[in-house]
């Protein structure tokens, strides 16, 4: 019987879910992490830390997710694994039903053939007041039979979506889609602090790209935000890409819900990996100037931030050098948090059995090399 191929990485710091390893030994065969060992001489000067888990990504290199030329999809997939995306979750934007049920079968197969990891729907289920960058036009009430053909159409890829709750039916249809397994995330809402409430007790656990596209905290009507940052059954997720968030306000989610409940997202948009220009998200136009994505506008004012051109490898880098924050819990927040949120158990841990998902990044929290199943990507 032929053996399997070993491979080992021989770092100065490995984070792990007991703690961080120093002159860590990491042994790898048939894709999955075999041993973790101390005291390891002559290690490199990086830490391995567990691939990166992004559940919020619209593409990359000119591509949208859902495009019906799979290679294309495969393509952006390749972008952002080779910036350290590990696992990744394909999302859309808001179109008419039926081209978000084109946009399911399109991604479930990438998700059924391993290239995908799930598909994540960002709309209809909108607010107009904040809408962001989707067409009002197009947002829509969750009605059952619709909920019931979404669910149909991305079967057991499709592991989350977007709701405002205060839209009519919300609450069911949050209700629906959990009893379905599907992560039900408030966003893109207008909703008041009582009604975001309302929504966990329905079943929401995940607050998607918190801050941005929801009210904002006013110290007489406090608003979604707080709710979201205390409950302990919300995944938060966060844009840090100094665009979405100031550094300040990073920390400020981090001291209030800490690594174990923030996870770190791209939201990037077809842009990413490319020169500033015209693209499209969706049916909408978006120019981008110095990699900062916004609707674009006819009398070239400021449009809506329509995405990002964020990497995970950039959100990480961010959180270490921008925010302070320390690359242990960096490393939770951008893989552990997610992974088990969405109740992925192979990956998002540096753990004997699991996937050998690995990005070494150096002090300044920059990404150096990309492991995956065992094998150098990147």
């Amino acid at each position: 019987m032929a053996t399997e191929t070993r491979q080992e990485l021989v770092v100065a710091h490995a984070v792990t879910p007991d703690g961080v390893v120093d002159g860590a030994r990491i042994g790898m065969a048939g894709g999955r992490i075999v041993d973790i060992s101390a005291g390891a001489p002559d290690a490199r000067p990086l830490w391995a830390v567990p691939g990166f888990v992004d559940t919020h990504c619209h593409g990359a290199v000119q591509v949208a997710f859902g495009d019906p030329d799979l290679d294309a999809n495969r393509r952006a997939r390749a972008h952002h694994l080779a910036h350290g995306s590990t696992t990744l979750f394909a999302s859309t934007v808001t179109l008419a039903p039926d081209e978000v049920v084109r946009q399911e079968e399109v991604l479930r197969a990438l998700v059924e053939e391993g290239t995908l990891d799930g598909i994540h729907l960002e709309g209809p289920f909108l607010a107009p007041e904040k809408k962001g960058a989707h067409p009002v036009a197009l947002l829509i009430d969750p009605e059952p039979e619709l909920v019931e053909r979404f669910i149909a159409a991305g079967g057991e890829a499709l592991r989350m979506i977007t709701i405002a709750p205060e839209r009519a039916h919300a609450l069911d249809a949050i209700r629906r889609f959990a009893d379905a397994g599907v992560v039900a995330a408030f966003g893109h809402s207008n909703a008041d602090a009582a009604t975001c409430r309302a929504s966990i007790q329905a079943g929401v656990t995940a607050a998607t790209h918190l801050f941005n596209a929801m009210n904002p905290i006013h110290h007489r009507k406090p608003g979604p935000v707080p709710v979201l940052l205390d409950d302990e059954r919300v995944l938060i997720e966060l844009i840090c890409d100094g665009v979405h968030l100031d550094a300040d306000i990073v920390r400020l989610a981090f001291e209030a819900a800490g690594p174990e409940r923030i996870c770190l997202v791209t939201d990037a948009m077809s842009a990413t990996g490319s020169a500033d220009g015209r693209y499209m998200l969706g049916t909408l136009a978006v120019e981008v100037r110095d990699q900062v994505a916004r609707l674009a506008t006819d009398d070239g004012s400021e449009g809506a931030i329509a995405g990002s051109t964020l990497t995970m490898a950039g959100a990480f880098r961010f959180c270490v050098q921008q925010a302070g924050l320390p690359i242990p819990e960096v490393a939770r927040m951008a893989a552990t948090t997610p992974a088990r949120y969405h109740g992925l158990t192979d990956v998002g841990e540096l753990v004997v059995g699991k996937l050998a998902n690995v990005c070494l990044v150096d002090d300044e929290g920059v990404l150096q090399e990309v492991w995956k199943d065992g094998q150098r990507v990147a």
